[in-house]
This record gives structure tokens, sequence and C-alpha cells, in this order.
């Protein structure tokens, strides 16, 4: 799903809470083309890995480079991990 042709990133912008089976998403700019994923979980060990690849792969499949996302999860399904980082971007192009 691409949210916009022209993915430019202007704002900083959250999505989500800091709740129960939910997720707190940031995204910035940042001064390089890569994705890069700060994540911290109570479930890091376990399922970490999967977390920063799905948060990393939404944010590519959105069409956008250069963007540090930091998320604090407080178990969030997939489902809501994708709702979260997409609202994220969507708000921090306005």
């Amino acid at each position: 799903m691409q949210l916009n042709k022209d993915c430019i990133l202007k704002n900083t912008a959250t999505a989500g809470f800091e709740e129960k089976n939910d997720i707190l998403i940031t995204v910035e700019a940042s001064n390089n083309d890569d994705i890069t994923v700060d994540l911290t979980s109570s479930v890091l060990r376990q399922y970490g890995r999967h977390m920063k690849e799905l948060i990393t792969a939404t944010v590519k499949e959105a069409g956008f480079t250069g963007i540090k996302v930091t998320a604090i999860d407080k178990g969030a399904w997939d489902y809501t991990i994708k709702a979260r980082v997409l609202a994220a971007l969507e708000r921090g192009m306005k």
C-alpha cells in the first residue's frame, strides 16, 4: 500500500498509545536513506526481530526512505503495528 507517489515526511508524527495491546509509533526524517527502527518491548527477545522487520517492510511498502521509527510496544498484534506505522507516516506528510 503506497500512501503517495512523493512520500516525503515533512514533520515528526506519532500514532498509537502506550497502553496494553497497543504500540506508540513515532516517525521522523533521518539524514540518510536508511530505515532505522528503535524498538522497546517486553517481548523484544522473542519477537523483536519480527517486529522490526514488519515495521521496516511497512515503511518500504508505503514508499518511504530515510525514516527513523521509534516504537514502544505494549503487546500489539501485527495488524495494529502496521496500522500505527501507516497512520504516523500519513500524519507526518501533512
